[in-house]
Parts: structure tokens; sequence; C-alpha cells
């Protein structure tokens, strides 16, 4: 049995955002099991989207480059190489200085040349992989694991490796895509590291909801199954895409219901997957006092899903049944100034 708490936009906004935003485009929905602990006040949940402002770093000449974020991604293979520059891209258009994709050799010329912007390492099929992609992760904010990675066994396994050097420098991490299907395959390889966030989509949540819980998810209880989920594996950070995202760490259930729209062509996961981890990064710097102690991977999950929804937007407001995620990307810079920028 859950209590919830619904917190809609007149209630929850500055005026001058609620203006900016309009009045159908946010939701937001905490849900707490109940326990013995006292429950926190409304207002805990009611600043959710000024949590997110808070978080973003000023720009300032006073700064060099790499301290708005340097963000790893791991995936892109022979037939696959759209989906990590998509994740690169995107973080460098949020704010990110520095953007780098560590794929296998055959996609690495294929991926700079859609881009001069990123670092392109041909190293995710080498032999040494792992040790060639640990010698960068001290110089990386945030690992974006999964776009394009394909599931080749030694591409997996080399992945794993990755996680595990990760996780034992406390890096955060971001899953998605074949990423989700490595951890579906050994849960234990993520389990328990809050640090992480991972994206799945409706059949990638199926898949790790009956990996975890040996049973199939209870199709007319979304939350409660986000939450379950989440609970199972250790108190991670769950993204569950879909026409509401629904984001728990295992103790709360953020619904992000921003207006998108009902286009769905490849590629808007790692849209989000990218811009995802520049916010994590920026949620940890800026630390518990301008996220009200909230959880700082909540706190960027939700601002990462409301961007890419507002991108989605107003790129079909453009295009309509002919968007595309390029698309989307270059509503990057309008979008995160609408939602976020004073």
């Amino acid at each position: 049995m859950v209590s919830v708490l619904s917190v809609r936009r007149s209630a929850c906004l500055h005026p001058e955002m609620a203006h900016m935003i309009g009045a159908r485009c946010l939701a937001v929905v905490l849900e707490r099991p109940f326990s013995l602990r006292p429950t926190r006040p409304a207002k805990d949940m009611e600043n959710i989207f000024q949590l997110v402002r808070n978080v973003i770093p000023p720009l300032t000449s006073k700064k060099h480059k790499g301290q708005d974020g340097k963000i790893g991604i791991i995936g892109g293979c022979k037939e696959y190489t759209g989906a990590p520059y998509f994740a690169a891209i995107t973080a460098l258009k949020v704010g990110a200085d520095l953007s780098q994709v560590f794929c296998t050799k055959d996609a690495a010329t294929v991926i700079k040349s859609y881009s001069p912007e990123l670092i392109v390492h041909p190293v995710l099929d080498h032999p040494n992989a792992v040790s060639e992609v640990d010698k960068w992760l001290p110089r990386l904010h945030t690992l974006v694991i999964g776009p394009g990675m394909g599931r080749e066994d030694a591409i997996l396994d080399n992945t794993k490796g990755i996680i595990e050097k990760a996780k034992s420098k406390g890096l955060p991490i971001v899953i998605d895509a074949d990423g989700l299907w490595l951890i579906a395959q050994q849960p234990a390889i993520i389990q328990g590291y809050q640090r992480a966030v991972l994206t799945p989509n409706f059949i990638e949540f199926s898949r790790l909801y009956e990996a975890m819980l040996s049973e199939p998810v209870e199709t007319s209880d979304h939350h409660g199954s986000v939450l379950r989920l989440s609970q199972a594996m250790g108190n991670i950070t769950i993204i569950q895409k879909g026409e509401r995202d629904l984001i728990s760490d295992g103790d709360k259930v953020l619904v992000c219901s921003h207006e998108g729209s009902s286009r769905r062509c490849g590629g808007q996961g790692d849209l989000l997957a990218g811009s995802l981890g520049v916010l994590v990064h920026w949620a940890l710097l800026a630390g518990q006092e301008k996220i009200n102690g909230q959880n700082p991977f909540l706190v960027a999950a939700f601002g990462a899903c409301s961007l890419t929804r507002q991108c989605n937007h107003q790129a079909f407001q453009k295009y309509g049944r002919s968007m595309t995620t390029s698309d989307m990307i270059s509503e990057v810079w309008t979008a995160f100034n609408k939602l976020f920028e004073t």
C-alpha cells in the first residue's frame, strides 16, 4: 500500500516559471511506502523543478575547460554508430565541456566523421579494452554505458570489466540500451551501486524486472513495479521511459509527464542518456544544500526527462511526422533555456 502526493504546476512553481512552461507541461507525483518513519512534508517535492535549476552551474570566464563536465560514452560498433554520437553530442549541447566515445575500431572513423567536437577512442573491441579505458576514467565525471554497444560476447565482457573499474573509483554511471541487456543477464554487476542510473524502456524494464523478481511485471501497477525493481536492485535510481517517465530510487517515485509528442523515432533514449550524464555530474557537484537534501540522481533524472520531452515537443511542432532525433538535438539550447535558465 502506498500513499500518493500529487503536486500540480500551479502549486509547485514560481509564477514566472509557471508562465514559461505552460499549463499542461508538468506534473510531479511522489509515492512513498508507508513506514514507521515520519512522512516528510509536501514541500520536499513541490519545488523539484527549481532544484534542477539550482544545480546548473553558472557560466563564467573564471572556469577552465572540463569543470562543467567530462562525459565518457561506452558504445558504438560497426552496425550502430548513431547512438553513441547522439549521446555524446547531446552531452556537449547541454553544457559538458568534453565528450569522449569509447567504441570499436570499425565504428571510430564513422563516429568521428559525424562531428569534430568528439574525442573518439577505438578500443572497445581491443584485447586490453578494460585497461585502455581505465586509463581515462580518472579524467571523467560520468560514464554513460550502452548506446550502440551491440551484444557481442567479447564487447559485453569488456564492458563488464569497465563497469567494475568505474565502480571501484566511485564514478557515476548511466546505463542504457545494450548496457541494460548486459545487466539483465548479470544483475550483480551493478546491483547495490547507488551511483548508477538505469534508463529502460518498457521491454528493457520487463526484462530487468523478471530477472530480479522472477515474475512478470504487474502492468496494472506501474508505480509499484518501478519502486519494487529499484529496491530489488539495491535502491539504484531507475527511469522507466514511457508515455510518462517513472523515476524511482526505491524510496519514492517521481512522475515526469512533461509534454512531449506522439513521435517515437529511434535515438531519443540516447539524447536522454547523454543529458543525464551531464546533469548527474552537476547535481553531485552542487551539493545537498542546493537540492534540499533530495537524492541528486532523482533531481538529475527529472531534469533529463523534462529536457528530452521538451526537445521532442519543440521538434515535433516544426517537423511533425518527419521529426528525427537530429531535429531534437537542434532544439537542445532553446529547450534548455526555456526550462532552466532565468
